[in-house]
């Protein structure tokens, strides 16, 4: 707007110009025709050199007179304009007192609509806070509840997008400092990024199918590990799509929406096992050689009644011996294990009709292989490690699909004398012990999934047994995995109530269960439903193609238009070479605060793990960037998230402004700029100054990134290059 109001000017200034010495030049020619004899005389030089001059001076005079014209009334009018529409995101801002008289008081009439609108806002504004003091308050006490919880909570929506957690989760996937999944953990980021996603699409899908079948499961629960090595057991339950209605058939089941991970540490649990059956090994073994020699010697001495007193001595001195050598080895198990008598690895209830008709799903999904279930005892009910045990099917006839190109397998389950019996059949292929025995022990890779854990250890995790068997007469072979069968659970009184009511206090109401990730283009995506990393670097100076290089990195994150201040990066950063004294009067950060601080080689690719899925904000971001660009092909990184500008992006909405610095930007929008020339404190103020452009572009629909990064691209300051 600046740009066409200045060209205006300029073109009224020619037009103008052009006109007078037009006029001027036909009057002088009408005097040549009527024969005027002093200015015949005058030579044709003269009069082009007057008529010249004349145009300078007429066009001088047009251009003062226009110019101050255009300040006067037209750029002040911009300027006006611009103010009032930032008054939408300031109310405390007035209009400036400059312009002509008619603009003056045009500005005095503005600003007191302005201040009655500010009052009306003010009255709103307490009229909401009285409304929302009761909410508050709740949401108050869910908090302390959720700080005070000793196990940890996530609430995620379909998208795996994390909508709450509390200190415990986050404390928990960070582990002891040794892994980044804590920093991972936030609003608005994928729980994918700490948890693999087939073992939650697995949960999701077992919950999925009991809502539809009307199963009396209402929660899923599965073991996993962090990437720090911590093993966690998670309880899945569902978010369910509000509550019944009339409107609802009695028998329609809600829609899930999102879950809720429950998370226990069950490391140390499983450190005492291992060492509990360590123990119980050390006895097994350890006791067999004694208790042997202990039966012999007795024989002996009840065979022999007339034995020699020495021979007699030397057997009861065995038996001795090797009693005192029992009893220090039950003391020291005893020693050892103590406290540790504990749950063996968790294993979860499962209907076992269920299991066979996930296993065939999986298989035919995964392995290319019909499946087809034979025979189901429907009154089996089985404790086990779903998600393993279906990776241990999917891995066994995915091997025969691969090399004896079985193309069918069938699944049955039976009840035997003690234990169930579930079978994965086949015809044809003529394997034998060894080969089977071999597919047993080694690490099972499905599609792509691999895990070092082995079909035997699973099936022994489940504390069942697996073998391998044929039936010659009908050409059929088949694995045989015998699992310890369980009781139904027993139907709790109440249960179809609570469900029908809602699982979740009704204070539960999060935005962000409203979109979906998966379901729209990045481009196309409303801005105030993205998710941004603000950020800033310090430098050692101010060009980073000739060698400069980057001392501190600062971010947070917004979501769901809320500024997430305690999810924040604010690290200095070693730059392995001298800092100017230039760039120290500018950011204040000495030689010696670097000494000990991390290389950008560990440093960047935190930052670009903080980044993930997020749309990057900063304040002349091409200068940011190209430092970060610089060191993407050393350190194996690609920047390819979207990037927004708030310096082009307060070009766009308030071109007429004299200045585009942060701090003017702030001021215009009524922010406190606090921390300047920090990372994480510019950081901050680009954040807030974000979320006040937000509605300010809206109202110049500009409402998606696409539109947004279109418009920043047309700004002058697009041309910039670092």
């Amino acid at each position: 707007m600046a740009m066409n109001s200045s060209r205006k000017l300029a073109l009224a200034t020619v037009a103008v110009s052009l006109f007078l010495v037009a006029l001027v030049a036909a009057v002088h020619f009408l005097l040549l025709a009527a024969g005027d004899g002093e200015t015949a005389a005058m030579s044709l030089s003269d009069r082009n050199a007057a008529l010249v001059m004349l145009a300078l001076a007429a066009g001088g005079l047009v251009w003062f007179v226009l110019q101050q014209w255009h300040e006067q009334y037209v750029r002040s009018a911009l300027r006006m304009a611009e103010e009032l529409d930032v008054v939408e995101a300031n109310s405390a801002l007035r209009i400036g007192e400059y312009g002509a008289a008619e603009l003056l008081l045009l500005g005095k009439a503005v600003n007191r609509l302005a201040v009655a609108r500010e009052a009306l806002e003010q009255d709103v504004a307490g009229q909401v806070r009285e409304a929302r003091a009761s909410l508050e308050e709740e949401r108050s006490r869910l908090a302390a509840l959720m700080a005070d919880l000793n196990q940890s909570v996530i609430v995620c929506n379909l998208d795996g997008r994390v909508l709450l957690y509390n200190a415990r989760a986050r404390q928990e996937l960070s582990g002891n400092g040794e892994s980044a999944s804590g920093d991972l953990l936030g609003l608005g980021r994928s729980i994918y990024t700490v948890f693999d996603r087939s073992l939650i699409a697995h949960a999701l899908e077992r919950l999925q199918q009991a809502r539809e079948e009307e199963s009396e499961l209402a929660a899923a629960q599965f073991v996993t590990a962090t990437r720090s090595g911590r093993l966690l057991r998670a309880h899945m339950s569902p978010v369910l799509a509000g509550e019944r209605t009339p409107e609802r058939a009695e028998g329609m089941a809600m829609a899930i929406t999102g879950f809720v991970l429950i998370l226990d540490d069950i490391t140390a649990d499983n450190d005492r096992d291992a060492r509990r059956d360590t123990v119980i090994q050390s006895l097994t073994e350890g006791g067999r050689g004694p208790l042997g020699n202990i039966r012999a010697a007795a024989e002996m001495l009840s065979d022999f009644t007339d034995m020699a007193p020495e021979q007699h001595e030397r057997f009861l001195t065995v038996i001795r011996d090797e009693a005192r050598k029992l009893s220090e080895q039950l003391e020291a198990a005893s020693n050892a294990f103590s406290d540790d008598l504990r749950e063996r690895w968790p294993l979860e209830e499962m209907h076992g009709s269920e299991l066979v008709a996930a296993a065939a799903r999986r298989i035919a999904d995964r392995c290319r292989i019909a499946a087809k279930v034979d025979s189901v005892d429907e009154s089996i009910w089985l404790r086990l490690d779903s998600f393993g045990l279906l990776q241990a099917l999917s891995y066994l006839a995915g091997r025969l699909h691969d090399e004896y190109e079985i193309r069918e397998v069938r699944l049955a389950l039976s009840r035997g004398e003690r234990l169930a019996q579930l079978d994965l059949i086949w015809i044809g292929g003529s394997m034998n012990n060894e080969t089977a025995m071999s597919w047993e022990v080694d690490a099972m890779n499905t599609s792509g999934e691999a895990t070092p854990l082995s079909v035997r250890e699973v099936v022994d995790r489940c504390n069942g047994e697996i073998w391998f068997q044929r039936d010659r007469a009908s050409h059929r072979a088949f694995f045989r995995i015998s699992l310890p069968v369980t009781e139904a659970p027993k139907k709790l009184a109440g249960d179809k109530r609570t469900a029908a009511q809602g699982s979740r206090p009704e204070f539960y109401d999060f935005d962000i269960f409203r979109w979906s990730a998966s379901s729209h283009a990045l481009d196309d995506r409303p801005l105030f439903e993205l998710a941004y990393t603000v950020f800033d670097t310090e430098t050692t100076g101010l060009e980073p193609s000739k060698g400069d290089e980057i001392i501190q990195i600062g971010a947070t994150r917004i979501v769901n238009r809320r500024l997430l201040g305690h999810e924040c990066i604010d690290q200095l950063v070693d730059p392995q070479r001298d800092l100017s004294e230039e760039s120290i009067r500018i950011h204040g950060i000495t030689p010696d605060l670097l000494v000990g601080q991390p290389t950008i080689e560990v440093a960047l690719p935190a930052f670009h793990a903080f980044c993930a899925d997020s749309v990057l904000v900063a304040h002349n971001a091409a200068f940011d960037m190209r430092f970060l660009q610089l060191k993407e092909e050393r350190l194996g990184l690609r920047f390819e998230h979207p990037v927004l500008d708030t310096l082009l992006l307060s070009a766009v909405l308030h071109p007429n402004q004299e200045s585009h610095r942060l701090e003017a930007i702030a001021e215009r929008l009524g922010i406190s700029v606090i921390g300047r020339h920090t990372a994480l404190g510019d950081a901050m103020v680009t954040g807030e100054v974000f979320l006040k452009m937000l509605p300010l572009l809206a109202a110049m629909g500009i409402t998606t990134l696409r539109q947004a990064r279109e418009a920043s691209e047309k700004t002058y300051y697009a041309r910039v290059k670092y």
